[in-house]
């Protein structure tokens, strides 16, 4: 079995692992030889892409726009307009309109990861410039970001944990974005200065992630100007990224160039900046552009693809909006080559004059992003959370959710026979090295009583193997249990050396997880699963009573692992997450146990947790999604349907849920 060299070998190695997923999957892609060809390519990566997203609403609510003030500048007006975009869902714009008659041609401006969002000065001044050449200008705040932040200042970051809110509802916020950008295009269309034909829109960072994707999927935008955003997805692989611009399972079926190929035969200008981040560098971009480009050729337009580099940081400077305006007034007013237009003078205003809700003003009422995402989880509870009201239903809804439950998890690699390495017992520890896929080495210890017929693992994302030394794991081993602790993929002696964002501890390696359609979760219970091949084919076989008890975030995994593998007859969580359902964005849980619709498609913590029907299961001091402990009475709602399966099975008695129990009072339970 290979094995690392070093510590620092350790630490790469879960990167190394996803970036050689990434290559399996998109390592040669073929470009279109044809038009024929490439209309079935596009046909597809288009279905797929939106169903990375979470798919958009097939009826769209009222806009319902209100214009909440105005002011007059030299050469153009601005108003502070809200409208409607999901019902009861309202997004703040400021529209830029140039003085004269006539209908114009438009533009979308989306804002990056700028404090200010459309207020920030960067997004002002090509706003400011646009207008006075003419242009109509809607400047939006994304969901969770600018005036539509969880409090009312600017300057609130949309990533994390905030976005991560909506994943188990297969919804992303990549996909919000998109369709909150068609929702704006619809408000353009709308205005009376308006020429419904000539529309295009541009943003840089993140706002060039939303130019792509709107672009690629809203064919009403004629022009799409991505700025300091393109490069390719696998440069993703190794760098944090903002939630907004995660497209899970994307590498499974494309590349960015792809996505850029979806914008022909309309035309395409992508700017970079010589002096940026990998996954927005020139060499990176120049990739993609090089297999776009092949797309625009089979339309025969190769002239509406544009490469421009500007030397430069990461911006939307001055030459960057002059090459955007040269662009925008050739395709969408018909008038010279294309080339960069010089800059009108522009001032723009202060941050808080420009708001539509300016100070504290904004409505209590005001929905967030993760109050809109509680909202569609809840919508979706009332499909999966009535539990079977007699045993052949729940059979049949078992068989269902047995499916399901594995592909929501990310699918799991094909079994062959198991490399592991274990090293002589130390004082009653023994040492177990193996690999439970090519690039990937686990550690794990376990400690041995005499003659006992029982096996514990103990799973704790945070204390990994050291978790053998825990209070559950001290009980169980009192309690004449054998107890394993194991360092999962991407935890303990193999976490990444730069993973935390915030709220999120393992920000990063969840993210690329998702790129590769193999969310943390579902390769965490993987790796458990070997483990238990480990024990039965090289250290003696597996006995009759095999339990996995999970602490704190740890728990969904023990939930999951019991749910998949009939080989695991009891299971424990302990302080583990009760719900997905969180209104507010979640504390001290990680991103690798919320996996993509697996609320949607499979069910909430509830359901997963009766999976592992009619086997022992005990789930003890629950929190919330604040990590706050949750009451006796407030665990017993939550788990009201696991309950109903453990009735349905005749062993109610299988099934507790503590509350408030210590490390002994469980061990003694299992």
């Amino acid at each position: 079995m290979p094995q690392p060299n070093s510590s620092n070998e350790f630490s790469t190695q879960f990167l190394s692992f996803i970036r050689q997923q990434a290559k399996q999957l998109r390592g040669e892609d073929p470009t279109p030889k044809n038009l024929t060809e490439w209309k079935a390519t596009r046909s597809s990566i288009r279905r797929q892409l939106m169903k990375s997203m979470g798919g958009f609403p097939k009826e769209h609510c009222a806009l319902e726009p209100r214009i909440l003030g105005s002011f007059k500048r030299d050469g153009y007006r601005v108003e502070k307009i809200v409208f409607q975009t999901f019902p009861g869902v309202h997004m703040t714009a400021n529209a830029y309109v140039p003085d004269g008659q006539g209908k114009r041609p438009a533009v979308l401006c989306v804002h990056g990861h700028w404090k200010g969002a459309k207020q920030d000065p960067v997004v002002q001044s090509r706003c400011i410039g646009l207008a006075k050449l003419g242009f109509f200008v809607l400047a939006v705040d994304a969901f969770g970001a600018g005036e539509r932040g969880l409090g009312k200042k600017l300057g609130e970051y949309h990533g994390e944990m905030v976005a991560s809110t909506l994943w188990s509802s297969g919804l992303s916020l990549s996909g919000l974005q998109v369709y909150e950008n068609m929702r704006a295009a619809d408000y353009l269309q709308s205005r009376p200065e308006v020429d419904p034909d000539q529309l295009a829109v541009t943003g840089t960072s993140g706002g060039g992630n939303q130019t792509m994707y709107a672009g690629a999927l809203e064919e009403r935008f004629k022009a799409v100007i991505p700025v300091c955003s393109v490069g390719n997805y696998q440069a993703y692989l190794g760098v944090a990224c903002c939630m907004c611009e995660v497209v899970p399972s994307a590498l499974k079926y494309t590349e960015e160039w792809g996505v850029l190929g979806l914008v022909a035969p309309r035309a395409l200008m992508v700017i970079n900046a010589t002096r940026d981040g990998i996954q927005f560098s020139v060499a990176e971009a120049k990739k993609s552009l090089a297999k776009a480009r092949d797309v625009f050729a089979v339309y025969n337009k190769p002239g509406n693809v544009r490469h421009t580099v500007v030397e430069s940081t990461h911006d939307y400077n001055r030459p960057m909006r002059e090459a955007m305006y040269g662009w925008v007034t050739r395709h969408l007013k018909g008038e010279g080559d294309g080339s960069p237009i010089a800059e009108p003078d522009i001032t723009p205003e202060d941050r808080e004059f420009v708001r539509c809700y300016p100070g504290d003003s904004r409505p209590d009422t005001f929905v967030t992003l993760p109050k809109f995402a509680m909202a569609k989880t809840q919508e979706q509870l009332v499909k999966t959370s009535k539990a079977p009201v007699h045993r052949e239903h729940w059979e049949s809804l078992k068989m269902t959710m047995d499916m399901l439950l594995p592909r929501a998890l990310g699918g799991f690699p094909r079994r062959g026979p198991i490399q592991a390495k274990l090293s002589p017992a130390k004082a009653d520890v023994q040492e177990i090295q193996f690999a439970p896929e090519p690039g990937i080495t686990v550690t794990a210890k376990s400690k041995a009583t005499r003659g006992n017929k029982r096996l514990a693992i103990v799973l704790d994302l945070d204390k990994a193997s050291g978790a053998l030394e825990s209070p559950i794991a001290k009980a169980l081993v009192d309690e004449s249990w054998n107890v394993v602790a194991a360092d999962l993929r991407a935890t303990g002696s193999t976490a990444h050396k730069s993973d935390s964002i915030r709220r999120a501890p393992d920000h990063n390696t969840a993210q690329w997880s998702m790129w590769i359609g193999r969310p943390l979760l579902g390769q965490w219970v993987y790796d458990v699963s070997r483990l238990l091949d480990v024990i039965d084919e090289h250290a003696g076989g597996l006995p009759e009573s095999v339990a996995v008890i999970g602490t704190g975030p740890a728990s969904m995994v023990a939930l999951a692992a019991a749910a998949v593998d009939d080989r695991l007859t009891q299971a424990a969580t302990v302080g583990g997450l009760a719900t997905y359902v969180s209104g507010n964005p979640y504390e001290k849980q990680r991103v690798g146990i919320l996996v993509p619709g697996i609320l949607r498609d499979v069910g909430d913590v509830a359901q997963i947790a009766s999976m592992a029907a009619p086997n022992r299961l005990i789930v003890a001091n629950g929190v919330d999604s604040q990590n706050k402990p949750l009451s006796l009475k407030q665990m017993q709602q939550r788990y009201s349907f696991t309950k109903a399966i453990y009735e349905l099975d005749k062993q109610p008695k299988r099934f507790t849920i503590a509350h408030d129990w210590d490390a002994q009072a469980i061990a003694k339970a299992l």
